[in-house]
């Protein structure tokens, strides 16, 4: 399993990629699959671990990332012969040299930074796993769509909430901070916003000044301790994306633990959502503000029945190991 090194492996707070490779990996071994987790050397697994970057790039300057993760493919195909399958959750680069990888590769698309990478892939020898159907690409064929799965556990059901909305997710114009203000501003409710700061001049022009710890509060990144806790407590979790969302971590996370969702219609949201059962889509801040009132009404408890039916991990585990069945007796 060659994850990314941006983050540990399972990150402390960011670092969605990070959290479903670990998540895979420790279902994977709890099935009695023998994996060796190639990450970041801090990282924690019951899996076989081996890495160079003594931890994640992202949160030390000093490290320049495009090494590091270069340094981290090259060990991790050098040792390829050494097993049945080599699963990629790291992007382009592994894919760039698999010629000189010595297993059959099945690479987890978690979604495209830009249309200049896709040579990247076109030219790759390996097998794609698209986490949407939403984000899969015309140019490329794809063993299977695989939905993340989430672990229910960690992500407890709440029965009752707070009368306030939150908004969970790195702060990036891509991720509509700016407009999840204004639609809870509209809607008469306090917002909680979680995540790291991504765009600092975002942050500082359209966000900060709206902070007043009362009807707006900024937590920062919350890590897996607080995240069900802030999840959990909100009436609804609004999601107003600008960007085609190749999945939205966040989105069935909250779900998990009863909370409704009002998302904006773009990207994976059509899939991840059911419509009046998970919550509501809406085209803009007008629409979302009528959808938050709807959505605060759902039975929690059909949330939580919802998204564990449909993103569990054990799902997840059970699907990967059928594309890896269907790879190796080709």
């Amino acid at each position: 399993m060659l994850a990314p090194i941006a983050w540990r492996t399972p990150p402390q707070h960011y670092g969605p990629w990070e959290r479903v490779t670990s998540l895979l990996t420790e279902g994977l071994v709890a099935r009695g699959v023998d994996v060796t987790l190639f990450a970041t050397l801090d990282s924690q697994t019951g899996a076989v671990l081996e890495g160079v970057s003594p931890h994640g790039y992202a949160e030390d300057p000093s490290m320049d990332g495009r090494v590091w993760e270069a340094l981290h493919v090259a060990k991790a195909l050098a040792q390829s012969a050494d097993f049945d399958l080599v699963h990629n959750q790291l992007d382009w680069l592994p894919l760039a040299f698999s010629a000189h990888c010595a297993a059959p590769m099945v690479t987890t698309v978690h979604g495209f930074s830009g249309a200049a990478i896709v040579p990247a892939y076109v030219g790759a020898r390996s097998s794609y796993v698209a986490i949407s159907d939403a984000d899969r690409s015309p140019d490329l064929d794809y063993a299977a769509t695989i939905y993340h799965g989430i672990d229910l556990d960690a992500l407890p059901f709440r029965a009752s909430a707070g009368d306030g909305l939150a908004v969970f997710g790195r702060i990036h114009p891509d991720k509509g901070t700016a407009e999840a203000i204004a639609i809870a501003r509209a809607a008469g409710r306090r917002l909680t916003i979680c995540g790291i700061v991504q765009d600092a001049r975002y942050f500082a022009e359209q966000v900060e000044p709206h902070l007043d710890g009362d009807r707006v509060t900024y937590l920062g990144s919350v890590g897996p301790d607080d995240r069900a806790d802030v999840l959990g407590s909100a009436a609804a979790l609004l999601h107003p994306i600008s960007f085609a969302e190749p999945f939205g971590l966040s989105v069935v996370e909250a779900m998990a633990c009863g909370t409704p969702v009002v998302a904006y219609r773009r990207g994976s949201m059509p899939e991840v959502v059911d419509e009046g059962v998970t919550g509501f889509l809406a085209d803009d801040v007008t629409g979302a503000v009528a959808a938050v009132a709807r959505a605060v009404g759902l039975d929690r408890a059909a949330v939580r029945e919802r998204a564990a039916s449909r993103f569990c991990v054990d799902r997840m585990v059970t699907e990967y190991l059928r594309v890896y069945q269907r790879v190796l007796a080709t």
